[in-house]
């Protein structure tokens, strides 16, 4: 769609903004000199605490566990009967809050009742079901499940890829795991305004069509938050290019145009050279889906929105002359202009009401935010309301107290937006306390006295009521902090261990590096081409996966000495290594690049390369041989498992030839897939449990789970080959289609292999549940599998 734009007037839309916040700021700063509000509030508070004291007795007495145990608390609340409560605080919150609905409209109600009664279902489900502890509710096989049943799983791999690639070019300084919480809630924030737009009778093609575009208008949005606020925010850019990046950014919002980015002299220029093609790729993908007569009002919320920020950005808390107003009205404008620009990205129908309701409500969130964030905003000399306050207090008798000013929002919103709602009243007083509650926490009971000490002087009977409910009220939380808290120590524990998992892999690498090259014997007359060419193979770049699974499995995860099991570590790298050896051969796939370098039987001979194939493979066997520190009924069980799967691997490249120019099934395709690579993970991961001597049971769910992680991998390998980049997969490009190889992409398409990827890679991930215990190495694996560019 193309949309024809005249240059917007800046000056006049951020004046008329500014005008309505002086109008909205000037009222409550009235309201606050009179303290009328007062009374009403102190009513207010003594008549909600009566829902929330602490209730000495109960029928169901059962210790509250912390709130930071995710899963238990769930399962307390679902035990005590306050889960349904919990939740329906909670999203009537969210409805407030993030979409300006008023919960006292019947429909509204109804949408909010069916959303509690699902999710509560689910938790309670999803938290008692087996009990187990290790289950993970937020993984990636979970959102791919949700967006698989809403048709848009294609939408959802190219989301996942995207903010894989945006968190890989986030320098430290913009913190790239905040950034991508961000961007996924910007996501969620867009998508969950379009699911209300299109309300329940849209017809099911053009749900799927809308939440499509949702995701990526969100994705686009959310761009703006690392790539603009963030950026400019961190100090990262000197002077010149913040100037002339922020001058970028007003020209685009100005014009609906993205200059070209003129040559960048500065140190960050790669950066910026990435962040302009993101962005405008970004910028033109909202320009095209937005509705003719929107676009303008969509470039003039962002511009108020930046403005906003700009003028924030641009304080120094040094400066002891700021008004009154040149402290609120930027926050009030900034608040409100974030969540009416979401409407505004999906050509939202206008609503009056709707938007009057966004913007009263903004200010409350940003004070509350300021509050939390206090210290931290004065270790960074940020100014916000209530550093600045705090800073000049003594000196400024007419600067507006934050926290006073938050209750007098507080007041205006409850009896004047939303007209003394008692559910309102239930949710803003239980956020409010919950959030002093959370602050005294974090800071300590004597800051969090001094901070109070400070900022409630001047209502000492409103505080009294405060800081008795503060102490004593119960049953206040919400549920999207918990999830909040849950995600971000999730992600956190996730991103240590994959850490841990990379520098390990690393190691296990060199180590097995360092013992595979085969020592020709002292007593050999002639130089022996085929050791020379086992060392050959074995030296070029391999991932070196086999051993490294087998490693984790025997040493991580069953607690084998890594001595006793070096031999089978050598034997699966040595037979592996013999199959891409034959693989490569002139009879077969008549490779000429594997690893990185030339393929063997072109550097020496096909006979050469064949017959090294053969000794790699008996040196595989001879190791597993050796290994004496186990029963010799063990080792031999796994000899002859090991011949076994060697046999299956033969035949399944044989079926491999065999298909080459044929039209294969999927289930074909499936069961050559397996017998080619399924059975190598399989053998990593079953021979070191079989040295543990684990159970049937354990032994059957890692063979299911290899079965379905070597479809995915093998089904990457076929992308890679289409999609890949030969300077880092090491290997020639689009082999398989010069050979004539029935691959998934050549049966699938490329849209239906990644689908085909993604859903073995569920399958996988699923099983990983009806393991006795949780191993994360395999969910790391996993992600590895579907995310590699090699």
């Amino acid at each position: 769609m193309k949309t024809n734009l005249e240059k917007i007037n800046t000056d006049v839309c951020y004046q008329e903004a500014e005008q309505k916040a002086a109008d909205y700021f000037q009222s409550l700063h009235t309201q606050l000199l009179q303290k009328e509000d007062i009374p009403t509030l102190i009513t207010d508070i003594e008549l909600w605490r009566k829902n929330h004291r602490r209730h000495l007795f109960s029928i169901k007495s059962r210790k509250k566990p912390d709130p930071k145990d995710y899963r238990k608390y769930i399962q307390w609340l679902h035990y005590t009967n306050k889960l349904e409560s919990y939740l329906k605080r909670s999203f009537s919150y969210i409805f407030m809050r993030d979409l300006g609905k008023d919960i006292r409209d019947k429909e509204t109600k109804e949408k909010l009742d069916k959303m509690v009664a699902d999710v509560k279902n689910h938790l309670a489900d999803s938290t008692t079901k087996g009990n187990k502890e290790h289950t993970d509710t937020l993984n990636m096989a979970s959102l791919y499940r949700l967006a698989e049943k809403e048709g848009v799983e294609l939408t959802m791999i190219w989301v996942m890829n995207k903010i894989k690639t945006v968190s890989a070019n986030i320098p430290e300084e913009l913190e790239p795991e905040h950034a991508k919480r961000k961007l996924i809630k910007l996501i969620a924030g867009v998508v969950m305004q379009e699911v209300e737009e299109m309300g329940k009778d849209v017809a099911s093609e053009e749900r799927k069509e809308r939440l499509d575009k949702a995701i990526r208008l969100g994705y686009a949005y959310g761009l703006t938050y690392p790539f603009i606020d963030d950026l400019l925010d961190a100090k990262l850019l000197s002077n010149e290019e913040e100037k002339q990046y922020s001058d970028l950014i007003r020209t685009t919002l100005t014009t609906g145009i993205v200059p070209d980015l003129e040559n960048w002299t500065g140190e960050n220029q790669k950066l910026i050279y990435y962040i302009h093609s993101e962005l405008k790729e970004a910028f033109e993908y909202i320009k095209a889906n937005q509705k003719p007569d929107n676009m303008t009002s969509f470039l003039e919320q962002s511009y108020i929105f930046f403005q906003s920020q700009e003028v924030d950005r641009w304080k120094d808390l040094s400066n002891p002359n700021y008004t009154n107003e040149e402290i609120y009205i930027p926050i009030i404008l900034k608040s409100s202009s974030s969540r009416l620009i979401v409407r505004s990205v999906i050509s939202a129908a206008h609503d009056d009401e709707v938007n009057d309701r966004l913007f009263f409500y903004g200010i409350y969130n940003q004070l509350a935010d300021d509050f939390t964030d206090m210290f931290d905003d004065m270790a960074e000399e940020s100014v916000t309301p209530y550093t600045y306050y705090w800073k000049y207090h003594d000196r400024r008798p007419d600067l507006v107290n934050p926290f006073e000013l938050y209750w007098t929002v507080i007041h205006h919103l409850i009896h004047h937006v939303y007209y003394s709602d008692p559910m309102v009243c239930e949710m803003i007083f239980s956020r409010a306390i919950n959030s002093l509650k959370r602050f005294k926490e974090r800071w300590g009971r004597d800051k969090y006295n001094q901070v109070m000490e400070l900022y409630a002087s001047g209502i000492p009977e409103l505080n009294k009521v405060i800081q008795e409910a503060v102490r004593k009220a119960e049953n206040v939380d919400f549920f999207d902090k918990l999830l909040r808290d849950h995600i971000i120590s999730s992600l956190k524990k996730e991103q240590e261990e994959q850490e841990d998992f990379i520098d390990t892999v690393r190691e296990i690498r060199n180590r097995i590096n360092t013992v595979l090259p085969i020592l020709e014997k002292d007593n050999q007359l002639l130089k022996n081409p085929i050791i020379d060419g086992a060392n050959y193979s074995l030296a070029g770049e391999g991932k070196r996966l086999r051993p490294v699974i087998t490693w984790f499995m025997a040493v991580k995860q069953y607690g084998l000495e890594e001595s006793a099991i070096l031999p089978l570590l050598k034997s699966l790298e040595y037979m592996h290594t013999a199959s891409l050896i034959f693989d490569d051969l002139p009879s077969q796939d008549n490779a000429s690049v594997r690893r990185g370098r030339r393929t063997l039987h072109q550097v020496y001979s096909t006979a050469v390369a064949e017959l090294t194939g053969l000794f790699l493979t008996q040196k595989g066997m001879e190791e597993q041989a050796s290994m004496d520190q186990f029963e010799a009924k063990t080792v031999l069980q796994l000899i002859r498992y090991s011949a076994q799967k060697t046999e299956e691997m033969c035949q399944g490249q044989a079926m491999d030839l065999e298909s080459k120019g044929k039209v294969l099934s999927l289930e074909q395709l499936n069961t050559l897939c397996f017998y080619k690579t399924g059975i190598a993970f399989e053998a990593s991961l079953i021979m070191p449990a079989m040295l543990a001597n684990v159970s049937e049971r354990e032994i059957k769910a890692l063979k299911k789970f290899a079965y379905h992680a070597g479809i995915a991998f093998q089904i990457k390998d076929d992308l890679l080959d289409v999609e890949g980049k030969e300077e880092v997969i090491g290997k020639t490009i689009g082999q398989d289609l010069v050979n004539k190889t029935a691959t998934f992409v050549s049966v699938l398409g490329q849209d239906g292999a990644k689908r085909a990827m993604w859903e073995h890679f569920c399958l996988a991930s699923e099983t990983l549940e009806e393991l006795t215990s949780p191993i994360p190495f395999l969910k790391h694996l996993l992600n590895y599998i579907v995310h590699r560019e090699n």
